[in-house]
C-alpha cells in the first residue's frame, strides 16, 4: 500500500524502492523489547486503491474520539486549551508586552526533573528535563527576521520586536521575565539504529505559557548553548541553518501543514566553527565504511526562536523504555502528561460501538479504543504522522532526517535541518549527505519509514505495558489506511479530478520521474489545461510548454497521450475550467521554499543585509496567490543551485 508512491516510479528511478511495510524492528533497533507481529496486520484501505469507496471505519478515529469527549468546553482540561492543530485567534486581539505574557510551565511543574543544573555532558537518569540557562556569548546580537503571525499567537504586541533590548533577550543574553528554561530528555532511532540518550542539545526551552484563547505555547531558544545533552558539541547554532529553519517553519504552516513555528531569528555577534561536509564515517554495510571529508570553517553565529504546543517526540518516551523496568514508570507519567494537555478529548472516554473495530475474526479480535485510552492515543498518534507525511508528499517536501528523535508526538513537522523540496522530480531525492549511502529518508521512502517509527512508538508503549499487541497493531494498520486516504484525497485535489484515478496518476508521476519535470510549477501550470476534447494532438501540450523542456518526439508522444487520457477524464468530471481551475490552484502552491531561494537570502545576510530574508518570508506567506513583481521567486533553480551546500546539506547543518 505505502509503496504505491514509490513501486509505480521505480521504473524510473535508481532507487531501489522500499517495499510497503517491510520494514521490520529488530531486537537490536528496539533495545531488546518485544517487536510486533506484522502478520497479523490487515489493511481494510485496500480497496481504496482502485478508486472504490472504502469501508466506514476507514473515517478519522481522531474526530470520532473527539465527538466523545464529555466536556461541553471545546479541549479544556484545567482551563488550558488544546493548540496543536489549532491556530485560532481571539477577534479582539491581545497584546502583551514581554513581561505580561502568560506563563504555566506545567511540563516543569508536573513532571520529574534532574537533581543537576549544570550542563556537563552526561546520562540524565529518571528524568525528562535538566532545568539550564542559556550561554551562548553574545556580541551586541541584531534582530535578522520576525514573524507577526506567531507573535499574533502569543498575545505579543508586534512592537516589542522594536525593543533595543529584544535581541539581547531572544539570543539568551538576558532573561525572559516569567521564564523557566529547560532541556528536554529523549533519545532515538537514528538511521534505524537505536543511538541511546540524545535529548536537546543545542535546544533550551525558555517556558510554557498560556494565551488568551487558552491555547499552550512553548517558546525555545534554537543555538543557545550547552546542555548536559549536547554530548561533544558546542550547543551553538549558525546563521544558515538557523535562516534555513525560521523560514522553512513559517513557509510550511502557510502551506497548511502542521508545524513547529518560528518567532524571530537573532545574530549573536559571534563566529562558529561548522563543517558544512562535516568529516563522518558513514557505516554502509558490516565491512565497508565511506569517509567524506569537509572543510571547516567560521561562521556568523544565530539563534531561532521556535514555538510549538510541545515538542515532545517518540525519542522522548523511548529513553524511558530503553531503560529497563525501573524508568517504565516515565514512560507512563509523560503519557498521562500528554494526554491531559495535548490529548484532553481522550481522557474519560465514553463507551462506543463505533469505536470497536475487529482486527480478525473472534471475539478476542476486538479493539475497542474506548475502553484504554493509551490505545486511543496511539492510534491518534499514528493517525496525525500519517497525514502530516501525506501533505508533504503532497507539495514535494522531503525532511531529510526521519530519525524517532526527530519525529513530534503531535503530529508537526520539527528539527528543519537538511530538508527540501522537489524542483526536478526525483522519488530518490534526499537532501541530506549523510543519507545518501542507502537513502532510506529519501522522498519516497517517507510514507514506510513514517510506519517504522510509528512501529518504535508502538512498542515503547507496548513494553510499558500501556497498550497490547492488537492494540499496537491496529495503530499501524490506522497509519496506513489514514495515509492511503489522504494521499488519495491530495492527489486527486491536485489534478482537479472528480474521484481518484490511480493509473492516471501513476501514469502522471512515472513520466514526471523520466523527464525530471518540476513538481511545483507542473501542477500549478496543469490547471490551466482546458477539459476541450477537440483540442488538435500538436496543442495539447502548450499549456505546459515552460515545464516539458528538452524533450524528444518519443517522450512528446508520451505526454501526449497522458495529456489526452487526462482531458478525458476532465470532461466526464462536468465541472468548468474557471471552477476546476480555481479549486487546484488553492492546492498547488505557486511559491515553495526553493533551497536556492534561502541560500540566496543567507548570501545577503551573511553580509549583513537581512531585507532578502524577510522578503522570502513575505512571499512564502501566501504561497497560493498569484503575487505580481514576484515571479522570480517561482523560477526553476539556477545551475548554481546544484552544487553540494545548496541542495544537500549534512546532518550538523
Amino acid at each position: 500500500m505505502l509503496s504505491h508512491i514509490s513501486a509505480s516510479l521505480s521504473h524510473t528511478s535508481s532507487l531501489t524502492a522500499t517495499t510497503a511495510f517491510s520494514l521490520r524492528p529488530s531486537l537490536t533497533s528496539t533495545f531488546r523489547l518485544r517487536p510486533f507481529n506484522y502478520r497479523k496486520l490487515r489493511f481494510s484501505s485496500a480497496a481504496s486503491m482502485d478508486g472504490t469507496s472504502p469501508p466506514a471505519s476507514v473515517d478519522s478515529i481522531s474526530e470520532d474520539l473527539k465527538n466523545q469527549r464529555l466536556e461541553e468546553d471545546n479541549h479544556v482540561v484545567d482551563g488550558v486549551r488544546n493548540a496543536a492543530n489549532s491556530d485560532n485567534i481571539t477577534p479582539n486581539r491581545v497584546n502583551l508586552k514581554l513581561e505580561e505574557l502568560k506563563w504555566d510551565h506545567s511540563f516543569v511543574r508536573e513532571l520529574p526533573g534532574d537533581p543537576r543544573t549544570d550542563s556537563i555532558p552526561r546520562e540524565v537518569l529518571h528524568s525528562c528535563y535538566t532545568k539550564v540557562s542559556p550561554s551562548a556569548e553574545v556580541d551586541n546580537p541584531q534582530l535578522v527576521a520576525w514573524s507577526d503571525s506567531v507573535a499574533e499567537l502569543l498575545d505579543l504586541d508586534a512592537r516589542e520586536f522594536e525593543r533595543p533590548d529584544f535581541p539581547q533577550i531572544f539570543s539568551g543574553a538576558s532573561p525572559l521575565s516569567g521564564g523557566m528554561s529547560y532541556a528536554q530528555c529523549y533519545g532515538g532511532h537514528q538511521f534505524g539504529m537505536w543511538a541511546g540518550q540524545l535529548g536537546d542539545g543545542r535546544a533550551i526551552t525558555l517556558g510554557e505559557l498560556v494565551n488568551s484563547s487558552g491555547h499552550r505555547w512553548e517558546l525555545q531558544l534554537k543555538g543557545a548553548g550547552k546542555t548536559p545533552y549536547s554530548r561533544f558539541a558546542d550547543g551553538l547554532a549558525v546563521l544558515r541553518s538557523s535562516i534555513r529553519e525560521f523560514l522553512c517553519s513559517e513557509a510550511m504552516h502557510f502551506l497548511g501543514i502542521p508545524t513547529t513555528r518560528a518567532l524571530c531569528l537573532v545574530t549573536t555577534g559571534k563566529y562558529v566553527t561548522r563543517d558544512m561536509f562535516y568529516e563522518y564515517v558513514s557505516l554502509i554495510c558490516a565491512k565497508h565504511t565511506q569517509l567524506v571529508i569537509g572543510n571547516p570553517k567560521d561562521e556568523p553565529g544565530a539563534v531561532v526562536c521556535r514555538v510549538a504546543p510541545s515538542f515532545l517526540r517518540f525519542g522522548s518516551y523511548q529513553i524511558h523504555a530503553s531503560r529497563g523496568k525501573e524508568d517504565l514508570g516515565l514512560v507512563r507519567t509523560l503519557a498521562d502528561y500528554t494526554i491531559r494537555h495535548h490529548f484532553p478529548h481522550l481522557e474519560n472516554l465514553s463507551k462506543s460501538d463505533s469505536l470497536s473495530f475487529s482486527t480478525g475474526e473472534g471475539d478476542d479480535s476486538v479493539v475497542d479504543l474506548t475502553s484504554n485510552k493509551y490505545a486511543a492515543w496511539a492510534v491518534e498518534v499514528a493517525e496525525r504522522t500519517a497525514s502530516l507525511i501525506a501533505k508533504w508528499q503532497g507539495v514535494g517536501f522531503t525532511h531529510g532526517v526521519l530519525n524517532t528523535d526527530n519525529m513530534s508526538a503531535l503530529g508537526l513537522t520539527i528539527d528543519y535541518g537538511p530538508f527540501g523540496f522537489l524542483d526536478a522530480f526525483d522519488p530518490s531525492y534526499t537532501p541530506n549527505t549523510t543519507d545518501l549511502p542507502g537513502r532510506r529518508y529519501c522522498f519516497a521512502n517517507q510514507p514506510d519509514i513514517g510506519l517504522w517509527n510509528i512501529a518504535q512508538f508502538a512498542t515503547t508503549l507496548s513494553a510499558a505495558q500501556l497498550i497490547n499487541e492488537k492494540e499496537s497493531n491496529y495503530a499501524m494498520e490506522r497509519y496506513g489506511t489514514k495515509f492511503m486516504d489522504e494521499y488519495q484525497a491530495i492527489m486527486t485535489k491536485k489534478l482537479g479530478l472528480s474521484k481518484y484515478n490511480k493509473q492516471l496518476i501513476s501514469d502522471l508521476l512515472k513520466n514526471m520521474a523520466v523527464d525530471k519535470v518540476d513538481y511545483t510549477n507542473f501542477f500549478r501550470l496543469l490547471s490551466n489545461v482546458k477539459a476541450d476534447l477537440t483540442i488538435q494532438d500538436d496543442e495539447l501540450l502548450v499549456t505546459l510548454k515552460a515545464v516539458l523542456l528538452d524533450i524528444g518526439k518519443e517522450r512528446k508522444d508520451a505526454w501526449t497521450s497522458w495529456v489526452k487520457s487526462y482531458i478525458q477524464e476532465l470532461s466526464a468530471s462536468g465541472i468548468s475550467d474557471e471552477e476546476r481551475k480555481k479549486s487546484m490552484d488553492s492546492v498547488n502552491p505557486r511559491y515553495i521554499l526553493r533551497n536556492y531561494l534561502c541560500q540566496s537570502a543567507i548570501d545577503a545576510a551573511e553580509q549583513g543585509d537581512f531585507e532578502e530574508v524577510r522578503r522570502v518570508l513575505k512571499v512564502m506567506s501566501r504561497p497560493y496567490d498569484e503575487q505580481p513583481g514576484m515571479e522570480k521567486y517561482a523560477r526553476l533553480p539556477p545551475a548554481w543551485a546544484y552544487r553540494p551546500g545548496v541542495c544537500m546539506l549534512s546532518c550538523s547543518s
